[in-house]
């Protein structure tokens, strides 16, 4: 017999209809021809021919389960970057990393930080684990040591950076983030996110691979999606000291890697020359677009990512959602940040040539046409 208070139907527990749900950049353009989509900091090279091929082939044995534990995938990953590869945890997407990180060590009443302008996933995972997230202050669009430590309470469980930051392309120096990580309780966990890592070319940045080797309470994600270009595969890893490895691995999805993934992520890590080749184009292309840009008066965050941060600030007469609008009819997509508090800014990812001259050919029309009403 039913109670008269009983739902009729299933009711998701407390808090999970209170989340926001990740909402990704938006990808096309009715009624416009060609498309340039630099909304999601996509390579703009594509994944290395070998990661095709190698796809390619798993296809013929989609029947069978892949290997549960990633075994040659995480040896690979072992060798190319020299790390333990007992210490690695592979995911579908280091999303899926971040989820189960939050799962594992997150529950009521504890509490997660990420900083005001960090990865939206961080939020969405501590909540999605029944925790509550504590947002610290960022200065200069950039996640401070200080503001982030003033946040730690006894509740304080688990701590989220991304470095690079997205999406404002900033970081924190290693010597910063070995300053927070001295000062947490030995029972906070350090993720650190960087899944644009391969793209810095700065002397004080640090992936922190030495930190998690040293420490028991570091851990340090990454992703094939950006640079390599395997975003539709969803895949990622973690290196992790043994105890959190331990932990994941419990609460993981047996096969939360398909086949598919496995291979090409292999493969990609062999082509050394394709990997090399997207850093050049980057280096290049985001220098230029950011002094480019910048030349039409636009404030444009220093970036060590494959992106900028591009301001439009109302005072001016600018308008970020009617500059997206602009570009938009012409093919161009761009990033809206709106839902990362940053209402008067856009993020572009750096593309191919033809796409980064479109892009700034259309910024300066745009200008034009604001400030000449």
């Amino acid at each position: 017999m039913t109670s008269s208070s009983t739902p009729d139907r299933p009711v998701p527990r407390p808090g999970v209809l209170a989340i926001d749900p990740y909402v990704p950049g938006k990808s096309g353009a009715p009624g416009v021809a060609k498309i340039y989509k630099l909304s999601s900091n996509e390579t703009p090279l594509g994944p290395s021919p070998r990661a095709i091929a190698a796809l390619q082939k798993a296809g013929g044995k989609l029947e069978l389960y892949p290997d549960g534990s990633v075994t040659r995938l995480r040896a690979a990953l072992g060798a190319t970057f020299g790390l333990n590869a007992n210490n690695i945890v592979c995911g579908n997407g280091s999303d899926d990393l971040l989820h189960l990180l939050a799962m594992a060590y997150v529950g009521p009443g504890d509490e997660g930080i990420l900083t005001e302008h960090g990865f939206a996933v961080y939020k969405i995972a501590i909540l999605a684990a029944g925790g509550t997230p504590v947002i610290a202050k960022e200065k200069n669009l950039t996640a401070d040591v200080d503001a982030i430590l003033a946040c730690v309470t006894e509740r304080t469980r688990i701590v989220y950076i991304a470095n690079p930051n997205n999406p404002t392309g900033t970081y924190v120096p290693i010597n910063e983030v070995k300053r927070l990580h001295a000062a947490l309780p030995k029972n906070v966990l350090l993720v650190l996110d960087g899944a644009y890592s391969e793209y810095v070319r700065v002397n004080d940045y640090s992936d922190g691979t030495e930190m998690v080797t040293t420490n028991n309470n570091v851990v340090m994600t990454r992703t094939f999606s950006k640079i390599f270009g395997l975003a539709s595969l969803r895949l990622g890893w973690c290196y992790a000291p043994a105890e959190v490895c331990d932990a994941l691995n419990r609460i993981r999805g047996p096969f939360n890697v398909n086949g598919g993934a496995l291979e090409a992520g292999i493969a990609s890590l062999e082509d050394v020359a394709h990997l090399e080749k997207a850093v050049a184009h980057n280096d290049k292309w985001l220098a230029w677009l950011t002094h480019e840009i910048g030349a039409l008066g636009l404030q444009v965050t220093p970036s060590v990512a494959n992106f900028v941060l591009i301001h439009f600030p109302p005072e001016s007469g600018l308008s970020a959602s009617a500059a997206d609008e602009f570009l938009t009819q012409r093919g161009l997509i761009l990033r809206g940040v709106g839902s990362y508090g940053l209402p008067h800014a856009l993020r572009l990812t750096v593309g191919t040539e033809e796409a980064n001259r479109l892009v700034v050919d259309g910024l300066r029309d745009y200008l034009k046409a604001a400030r000449n009403g």
